[in-house]
This record gives C-alpha cells, sequence and structure tokens, in this order.
C-alpha cells in the first residue's frame, strides 16, 4: 500500500487508520493504482494491535486490573486520542495515566492514574543516565555537627510517586507472587535503580516531601525539618537515608571541606 499522495490527505489517512468505525479513505490506492480497502483494513488492524500490545507491555499493572476485554477496549480509547509521536514503541504511553485520570467510565477506580504512574516511573528509570552511586558509610565520613549542612544529590534514575492510593500495594500485589493485599491508605513510592533494574519501594512517612526538598537543593537538616513536619517523631531519617544508600539512589555529597571529620 502506498503512502497517501494527493487524493488522500495525512489527516485522514491517520485519523481513519486508528479508528476501527471510519471508512477507508477515499482514493487510497495500493502501489499498482487499484483500491487498497482490504489491504488498508489489515494494516489498520495491525497497528491497533501493536500499540495496544505496547500499552499492555508498558502497563502490566493496569492490564491485570482491568482484565484483558477491559484493557483492550480502554486502549483503543486511548490510542485514537494520543497517537505515537515518535516511532520507539518504549516510550509509547506517557500520557496514559493522564487519560485514566480523565476517563468517565473509570472514575470510580480513581488509582488507576498513579498505578499507571508508577509503571511509567519504571520505565522511565531504566532509561535514566548511569550514575555512580555514594558508598553506604559516605556520610558517617562527615562530622555529625556538619551534617544538616550538607546537600545530597540523587541519581537520575530516582523517581518519587506521591498518592492518595496504596500505588506500591496495588503494584506489589500484582506483580510479587504472596505479596499481602493492599490496605487503603495513602502511599508514597520511590523507584531506585541499584544496577540495572529498576524497583519501587514504598517511603515512610514524610519521605516524599523530604526527597523533593533535596531536588529544590535545601541542605539535609532543613530538608528533614519540612518533610517531618505534621510528623514528629513518625518520620524516621535515619531509615530513610539507610534505604537511599543502600539502593545507590544518592550520587553527590557537596560540601565544605571541613565538613570531613578528622
Amino acid at each position: 500500500m502506498s503512502t497517501p499522495q494527493n487524493d488522500v490527505s495525512q489527516s485522514a489517512f491517520r485519523a481513519a487508520l486508528l479508528d476501527g468505525s471510519s471508512p477507508v479513505p477515499d482514493g487510497l490506492k495500493d502501489g499498482a493504482g487499484n483500491p487498497a480497502a482490504r489491504r488498508f483494513d489489515v494494516y489498520r488492524n495491525n497497528v491497533a494491535v501493536s500499540l495496544t500490545e505496547a500499552l499492555e507491555t508498558g502497563f502490566p499493572v493496569i492490564a491485570k486490573l482491568l482484565g484483558p476485554d477491559n484493557f483492550k477496549h480502554v486502549a483503543g480509547v486511548f490510542l485514537r486520542q494520543s497517537p505515537p509521536s515518535a516511532p520507539v514503541m518504549m516510550h509509547y504511553g506517557a500520557g496514559f495515566p493522564n487519560f485514566l485520570r480523565g476517563f468517565e467510565p473509570l472514575k470510580s477506580l480513581g488509582y488507576l492514574g498513579d498505578v499507571a504512574e508508577l509503571e511509567l516511573a519504571l520505565r522511565r528509570s531504566y532509561h535514566a543516565a548511569d550514575s555512580t552511586a555514594l558508598a553506604p558509610d559516605a556520610l558517617a565520613q562527615i562530622a555529625p555537627e556538619r551534617l544538616p549542612e550538607v546537600r545530597l544529590t540523587l541519581a537520575p534514575s530516582v523517581e518519587v510517586i506521591p498518592s492518595a492510593w496504596p500505588i506500591y500495594d496495588l503494584w506489589a500485589f500484582n506483580m510479587i507472587p504472596g505479596a499481602p493485599k493492599p490496605q487503603a491508605r495513602a502511599q508514597d513510592t520511590i523507584v531506585m535503580r541499584p544496577e540495572y533494574d529498576p524497583a519501587p519501594h514504598a517511603l515512610p512517612p514524610g519521605g516524599a516531601r523530604f526527597l523533593d526538598a533535596l531536588r529544590r537543593g535545601m541542605p539535609l537538616g532543613a530538608a528533614a525539618e519540612e518533610a517531618s513536619a505534621n510528623l514528629g517523631a513518625e518520620f524516621d531519617l535515619g531509615a530513610l537515608l539507610g534505604l537511599l544508600l543502600s539502593h545507590g539512589a544518592l550520587t553527590d555529597i557537596n560540601h565544605k571541606e571541613d565538613l570531613w571529620t578528622a
């Protein structure tokens, strides 16, 4: 089938290609100049199947939560509204979380958008730039009284997903055999990539606020104060730093030379 030229506009061809209910564009011909309606239908079906499979690969938890038939229907609506903007299918679906949040038939399943955001974050983390992690004892080399002054840099592969839903539990229940059933609670999640494969982890209370403060350039002490507001002793800075260091999420310490212990 030839690329549409004068008698079939690119926009009409594209619209019909992504909508199985649309008629074959008038004037569409194959390479020999013959009508190409049947070949177009086959091509249209292959495109829809390929894009649906790309979404299912990128959002396996959403596919499980919706079930095969519902997922295919939802994917069909999405791909007609959001066709690929680049030929690399590994990046397709960046708008899927927001689509799910605004898709009226799924309004009762408000957690779907955030779960999709977590799955998208795993993909972004996988393709993020490599970095060299701090040694696990890096902070121990700094004089305790000077620790509040240091500024920590997060690895490019770190993704943080705040949520009012138990998105880590939902992800784990569908992806990890034997994981417990999700409980009704808000749950912020961090994605880290210590080596090659990223993995999500539930953040402790205040964790997302702390990481946001670090990204905004706040020193350690001020970031901890901001994160612990209204939490008090519930915010465990030591446990959070241990989580970050053990999973290669910190890459640099900005400090003065006199911050280091003798």
